[in-house]
């Protein structure tokens, strides 16, 4: 199975607030934004491994500013890494206040989704080639978030997660 480039999974989404997803302070509701960037990580996820996948885990969602009544969010999904049967995607939203002429940061996140084979179960992904420094930051940094996943959903040992020993422990 050949690799994909990190670029080839890039995804845009665009939505207008509307009254129907904004709180009683005239902000978009979180789970709302939640999942519009559910979306758009499953279509990244989808572009890369041209298959069904489905949401596996969601971490790192940082609320920075809110988006109000009448603004666009503006949300950019790609590829960070692909490991055998997961993908993991870092999203960054942000906030355009058409009135007023200005587009701000909102959000960021990293989502894991598994690519399913038709009967449901994992199936394998191509390896993901990142190609700029901030592709490649992005990827060596998706091996510690994923042991940290791991470790807190009680799939690994903290004694087994190497790479974030490392951060800690020097050799």
């Amino acid at each position: 199975m050949d690799g994909k480039k990190a670029v080839e999974s890039f995804t845009v989404m665009n939505e207008l607030v509307l009254p129907n997803d904004t709180n009683t302070f005239g902000n978009l509701m979180g789970g709302r934004l939640m999942y519009w960037m559910d979306i758009a990580a499953g279509i990244a996820a989808g572009k890369h491994c041209n298959a069904p996948s489905m949401t596996a885990s969601v971490d790192n969602l940082s609320f920075k500013n809110p988006i109000k009544l009448g603004n666009v969010v503006h949300i950019e999904a790609k590829l960070s890494r692909a490991f055998n049967t997961s993908m993991e995607v870092h999203l960054r939203v942000w906030g355009e206040d058409n009135l007023h002429q200005y587009k701000y940061e909102s959000n960021e996140a990293y989502f894991t989704f598994v690519a399913l084979d038709p009967n449901g179960n994992p199936r394998k992904v191509p390896q993901l080639i990142p190609e700029t420094e901030e592709e490649k930051k992005l990827f060596d940094g998706a091996l510690r978030r994923r042991q940290l996943r791991l470790i807190l959903a009680g799939k690994m040992k903290p004694d087994d997660a190497s790479e974030l020993k490392a951060l800690f422990f020097a050799k």
